[in-house]
């Protein structure tokens, strides 16, 4: 970044002394010249480090329209030019006037219809620019940064790349966290401190993108359009966003999917041991969670609450908030007596409990913010 910036400003004293040197439009005064010169330099600097953050799919959409808008005015003028209706100074205004409209709305159109543009199917260098040439994009959703969870696959490596904080994204979180409600402000806060510790990361590269659609009032609409301009995928733990941005689409990861995945492999038939935490909804069963949230529903234990015992597995069922194993009670199975206490998982079953009743009051929370 530092080497970038060096260059620009030998690039900005090059031309101020160049136009110095030169005084163009017949400027008399050194000073005056080097303004114009300071004026053009800038001015270049600014488109520069615009067409740095455009696709290039925009780019040559851009340079299609604006070649084709120079042909269209070439041949307007030269017709005009050929019937002689129109004064000598009147044919020039006239074509200048053909030349940089016509370009100007080639230009632009083309740059807006760039993204339908297909490179893969030209091959060569565009057909590698979207498999190899152009950086994994992610870009984080309100609702998995307030989640916490992002930060902790982060530090295990799995995601790399370019991670996209859209600023549209940071003004909903502030609006959370600025909330009258104590319970949203935490929330909201409770984000920002996440995305400090994403930034200090030192295997990602963090970018805040300024790009907003004022058009569009919903968040989730924008990220999906902000996924289809830098060609990136979303990371959200929104089930809704999941299935509207795969109608458009865009790729998702999904944190929940991702947790759902690593859930360990339950057969029936095996034995497990767990802790029976509560009543459950059916007749004489009992209720217990995994390390990792997963509830157990167990037949004949509702006797044996806040008691750690063996159960045979039955049955699994998975589901699209997660997966329900459902397991039966049986005393001759027991190989040790049934323990009391919260030796074997009271604080870890509860925990598990009310971090998936976090997730899911997370999930309605910024529902409704949105």
């Amino acid at each position: 970044m530092v080497d970038l910036w060096l260059v620009r400003s030998i690039f900005l004293t090059v031309v101020i002394c160049s136009a110095v040197a030169v005084k163009p439009f017949g400027l008399s005064d050194w000073w005056a010249a080097g303004l114009m010169g300071a004026v053009f330099g800038a001015a270049i600097l600014v488109s520069e480090v615009r067409l740095r953050q455009v696709s290039l799919k925009r780019l040559l959409g851009a340079a299609v329209g604006s070649l084709l808008g120079i042909v269209g005015a070439l041949s307007m003028g030269l017709l005009l030019n050929i019937s002689g209706a129109f004064p000598r100074p009147t044919l020039s205004f006239l074509q200048v006037a053909l030349l940089l409209v016509m370009t100007y709305v080639g230009l632009v159109l083309g740059a807006s219809k760039g993204d339908l543009l297909n490179l893969a199917a030209l091959g060569g260098l565009f057909g590698a620019e979207k498999s190899g040439g152009k950086r994994s994009c992610k870009i984080l959703d309100t609702s998995v940064i307030i989640d916490g969870r992002i930060a902790d696959i982060c530090e295990t490596g799995f995601l790399d790349g370019l991670i996209v904080i859209p600023q549209f994204v940071l003004r909903e979180l502030q609006l959370v966290a600025d909330s009258g409600d104590s319970l949203k402000r935490n929330r909201g806060r409770r984000g920002l401190d996440v995305l400090q510790r994403v930034q200090k990361m030192s295997n990602l590269e963090i970018q805040i993108v300024e790009e907003d659609y004022p058009h569009i009032r919903e968040v989730d609409m924008k990220l999906i359009e902000l996924g289809k301009r830098m060609d990136g995928k979303i990371i959200t733990n929104d089930f809704n966003l999941n299935k509207v941005a795969q109608l458009h689409g865009v790729e998702v990861l999904n944190i929940n999917e991702l947790t759902n995945a690593l859930k360990p492999v339950v057969l029936p038939g095996e034995v497990m041991r767990v802790f029976i935490l509560k009543e459950g909804k059916e007749y004489n069963q009992g209720v217990a969670y995994l390390d990792d949230g997963t509830m157990v529903v167990v037949d004949n234990a509702k006797r044996m609450i806040s008691k750690t015992i063996d159960v045979s597995v039955t049955s699994v069922l998975q589901t699209t908030a997660g997966k329900m194993i459902f397991g039966r009670y049986d005393e001759r199975m027991q190989q040790t007596p049934p323990t009391s206490g919260p030796e074997r998982g009271t604080g870890a079953a509860d925990r598990h409990e009310h971090r998936g009743r976090d997730r899911d009051r997370t999930e309605t929370a910024v529902a409704h913010e949105r």
